[in-house]
């Protein structure tokens, strides 16, 4: 247990980077797009925990519920680099730390059409804010691969250590890490 509370504790205290799309800075190109979904902390723990998630449930969800978020998260990045306004992007991105943390926390396991809906929804907001943060001159098309790429690498991420942790380790690691994305999602929240 220490071996896990201090790492929890140390990402928590890291305000600074808990907002990815808050004062970016320069983001252009495939580069910036690939870096943005890496250097905040609400985007790793949302995009990891999906990956948690999915091979938490296993089968069809293993790569379905990765795609769906890729895929519904560059529609919303779309939508961010078109700047049509969607309501509630940061509460959004916060309630998805928090809610994939719960789903992994009490090992919620939905029907694959249950599941497709609630990350998709979830994926426009990250998609959103990653596309909001693109400048008027970078390459849309770069710039999104980057940060669907990205994504996918933290889906992986979650998915191999889903799989390891379930394998290697006593079943409750994968429900405390998931309870520890939860606690991340409040701080994220209040912050």
């Amino acid at each position: 247990m220490k071996k896990i509370a201090l790492p929890v504790a140390a990402l928590l205290a890291l305000p600074a980077v808990a907002q990815a799309h808050v004062g970016a800075g320069d983001t252009h190109g495939f580069t910036h797009g690939f870096g943005h979904p890496l250097f905040g902390l609400d985007h790793e723990l949302a995009m990891i925990a999906v990956g948690l998630w999915a091979a938490q449930a296993g089968g069809r969800a293993l790569w379905a519920v990765p795609a769906t978020f890729v895929t519904v998260m560059a529609l919303g990045g779309a939508l961010g680099m078109a700047h049509v306004p969607v309501p509630f992007i940061e509460p959004g991105i916060a309630a998805s730390v928090l809610i994939f943390g719960l789903l992994i926390a009490f090992a919620v396991r939905l029907p694959l059409a249950a599941s497709i809906p609630l990350v998709g929804l979830f994926a426009i907001f990250h998609g959103h804010a990653h596309g909001a943060e693109m400048p008027e001159d970078a390459s849309g098309a770069a710039y999104a691969i980057g940060f669907m790429l990205a994504t996918a690498t933290l889906h992986a991420a979650g998915i191999g250590l889903g799989i390891f942790i379930q394998r290697a380790t006593a079943a409750p690691v994968i429900r405390f890490a998931g309870a520890a994305i939860a606690i991340a999602g409040i701080y994220i929240a209040a912050s």
